[in-house]
């Protein structure tokens, strides 16, 4: 019995051993095996709960090595790439990334908690990543952030996506065009600059980007060279980053 069990219990841990042993069974002996394994397991069914929980551990880790992975693989992209805007303090010591799109709701519950968390810490430089994915309207507020920063400059730009993330109405030609006068910038030039190729090609490489990293939805940050998917809020982000900086 003791052996039996010993099978069962490698079993689920999917050793070389259990295979041998398997193949080298008669049809007999492999079906009266399956038979103790599901009497095994009837009785002692917590078995096959730690087995499913060392199974989701070992996926876990696996998908944290690779987005380590994938994060120093792409890291110039994604912390110097020369065309996205560059936030909080720009010699600071951790860096965030943040892929977002302007109709992205859980993008916008996040920026106040990662402005806040920004100030406070006070060493964090913040890159931000047009990546509109949720239709023509956020493609057309990404392409007036991107062109405001180029005819306006950085401080420009930072107005422009605080107002787009708390913008709640239609983002359309004539609110943006509204939105460049109150920047004081040529609506005009911000709309022929919306569709040049300059624009166009920072779109295109930062989609490029996102399939390199395996986004599939915002918001998405990248903390040095950790990946979180989805809205974090202050206090668990504060506590990532300061597990970041231990790790030096």
């Amino acid at each position: 019995m003791f052996k039996k069990t010993a099978l069962t219990l490698a079993l689920l841990l999917g050793t070389q051993a259990t295979a041998v042993e398997l193949d080298a069974m008669t049809d007999a002996e492999r079906a009266a095996f399956r038979a103790e394994i599901r009497s095994y397991l009837l009785e002692n069914p917590e078995v096959l709960m730690e087995a499913i929980g060392v199974l989701e551990q070992r996926e876990q880790a696996a998908k944290a090595n690779n987005d380590v992975a994938m994060a120093q693989n792409n890291a110039a992209l994604l912390f110097d790439d020369g065309h996205s805007f560059v936030g909080g303090n720009p010699d600071g010591d951790i860096t965030i990334v943040e892929f977002m799109d302007y109709r992205c709701g859980y993008c916008k519950k996040a920026h106040p908690d990662v402005a806040s968390l920004i100030t406070a810490d006070g060493n964090i430089r913040y890159i931000i990543k047009e990546f509109p994915i949720l239709g023509e309207a956020s493609e057309l507020a990404s392409r007036f952030a991107i062109a405001v920063k180029i005819v306006g400059g950085e401080a420009a730009y930072k107005v422009a996506h605080d107002t787009l993330m708390e913008f709640r109405g239609e983002m359309t030609n004539d609110s943006l065009g509204r939105l460049a006068t109150s920047l004081g910038l040529s609506a005009a030039d911000i709309t022929v600059t919306m569709n040049s190729a300059e624009v166009n090609q920072i779109i295109n490489d930062n989609r490029l980007l996102g399939q390199a990293m395996q986004i599939t939805g915002t918001p998405t940050f990248v903390v040095q060279d950790q990946m979180l998917r989805g809205y974090v809020p202050q206090a668990q982000m504060a506590q990532i980053v300061a597990r970041v900086r231990e790790q030096g």
